[in-house]
């Protein structure tokens, strides 16, 4: 083939066009780079990216990235930094002039580094964006980063943007605050208030509604909560705790009490400045119901009392116990057996009654207690029947000195003197004269006699159950074995639970 001089000409311009406009675009990226001409890039109608060089400062491309408020930077195609505006170099707490000689990524921690670093690379062929944050002295600065393909005439680069969203960061995190704080209050056991610093109620818990017999929000704290604090002797007058706390004295374990409350009248409070920053916006107020620890101290004083009444009857009866067996026993040996007896079967009722915190007692415990040392746990020698019921403390006292004095005497003399003796007992009630009926029988022992001389023992059976107008006891003595009747008044008998 061969070409005309006309082709051939043609070839040679086109070559030279091309090599003129190579050189061209590579001395404006070598301007832009080295700060002598600036450029602008703009998108003609085929979508091509062109590259404008623009000589005068007012209206240079500089000037452009300058009169922009967001920090931006330009970088060519190997991911070095071409040029960032002063809004940059502000948002990273550098002068103008210091960036000269600097990357922009050594400005960063390593993990923001990487990150700009692989945003700048992703965007020479999309735009992405990335969060990064960095300190500027004691501030810290979150910055969002925009970054996309940017076109140099024939050769690529990558603009970015930056821009500061600290404070939106900052409202987010505050939103999650007082979302959280919200919730914290929701979900206390306790009653939970705020007050602003005029005493007005602006938070409060579902728990208040104990305590408040009407919503408190909106209303000064002394007219939604009317409670007066105990013990203060003057010192404190109605609601001063809450000065106190605005004024950033913390108050704790104030016990207040709420006369007109719906249910919770008795109450622990505490109050604590509340804190936004280092200025304190009001207060926090908790209010713990005391109503359980209200009716444990007054049950315990209540026990401390029946206590020591019990005691200063126990003694008594202790005493009487020790001068009637005294004066009944013939030698000090004897006096030492029947007394240290009597005080044994005194002590397992108490035994039983300290197990139930002084409830009532079933009877099938009593006598069990009581008869167990003379039948060495051989149950099968005693014979209950009737309804399971449980006495109160005094008629258990009583009643076991009775069965004690019943046994003793049936071990000595009587049914459980020997090996085929039995003692039944047959409980009922009486509608008639409002009583329990118990009835003690031997069976199978010696045959019996009346006693010539009536001992303590008699004393005490005949005369322990008098201490209510409707409890009784006799005895008496058939020649097949003895027979004890005890009537205990209804007053003093429950049916059992156990």
């Amino acid at each position: 083939m061969t070409i005309s001089g006309r082709d051939q000409n043609n070839r040679e311009w086109v070559e030279s066009e091309l090599r003129r406009r190579l050189e061209e675009a590579e001395e404006t990226l070598r301007a832009i780079r080295e700060g002598e001409v600036d450029a602008l890039v703009m998108r003609n109608p085929q979508n091509e990216d062109e590259v404008f060089t623009l000589e005068g400062r007012t209206e240079s491309y500089r000037d452009f990235m300058e009169a922009m408020d967001t920090g931006a930077a330009a970088f060519d195609g190997a991911g070095r930094l071409i040029y960032a505006n002063k809004a940059l170099a502000e948002l990273l707490g550098q002068q103008e002039e210091g960036f000269a000689g600097i990357e922009l990524v050594d400005l960063l921690s390593p993990a923001d580094r990487d990150a700009v670093q692989a945003l700048v690379e992703q965007a020479r062929s999309a735009r992405g964006t990335c969060e990064i944050s960095t300190s500027i002295g004691d501030e810290e600065r979150h910055i969002l980063v925009s970054a996309a393909p940017l076109a140099l005439g024939v050769n690529h680069g990558v603009a970015a943007t930056f821009t500061d969203i600290t404070h939106r960061i900052r409202a987010i995190a505050a939103q999650e605050s007082e979302r959280a704080a919200h919730a914290i209050i929701a979900s206390a056991n306790e009653a939970v208030i705020v007050c602003n610093l005029d005493g007005i109620v602006t938070h409060a818990n579902a728990a208040v509604g104990g305590i408040a017999s009407r919503d408190p929000i909106g209303l000064p704290f002394d007219d939604a909560f009317n409670i007066t604090i105990a013990g203060t002797t003057g010192l404190m007058q109605g609601n001063d705790f809450l000065s106190l706390a605005m004024a950033g004295t913390p108050v704790q374990g104030l016990e207040a009490h709420a006369p007109n409350a719906p249910r919770i009248r008795d109450l622990l409070i505490s109050a604590a400045p509340l804190k936004l920053g280092a200025n304190i916006v009001g207060c926090v107020v908790a209010m713990v119901d005391l109503s359980q620890r209200k009716a444990a101290e007054k049950q315990q004083l209540l026990l401390m009392g029946e206590l020591d009444h019990r005691v200063k009857n126990t003694l008594a009866l202790v005493l009487s116990i020790a001068k009637r067996t005294a004066s009944t026993e013939d030698t000090v040996q004897g006096f030492q057996a029947a007394f240290a007896s009597r005080i044994q079967a005194l002590a397992a009722t108490h035994n039983l009654l300290a197990e139930r915190s002084w409830k009532p007692v079933p009877l099938a415990s009593i006598i069990r207690a009581e008869l167990a040392p003379h039948i060495l746990g051989s149950f099968e020698r005693l014979v209950l029947h009737g309804p399971d019921y449980a006495v109160s403390p005094r008629a258990a006292i009583a009643l076991g000195l009775v069965i004690h004095e019943l046994a003793t005497n049936a071990a000595k003399y009587g049914a459980l003197s020997n090996a085929g003796g039995n003692v039944r007992i047959d409980i009922a009630s009486s509608q008639d004269d409002a009583t329990i009926h118990l009835r003690w029988k031997e069976s199978g022992g010696p045959r019996v006699a009346t006693p010539q001389r009536m001992g303590f023992g008699h004393t005490v059976i005949t005369r322990s159950m008098k201490f209510s107008a409707g409890g009784d006891a006799s005895i008496s003595y058939p020649e097949d074995g003895v027979v004890c009747d005890i009537r205990l008044p209804l007053e003093d008998v429950v049916l059992s639970t156990d």
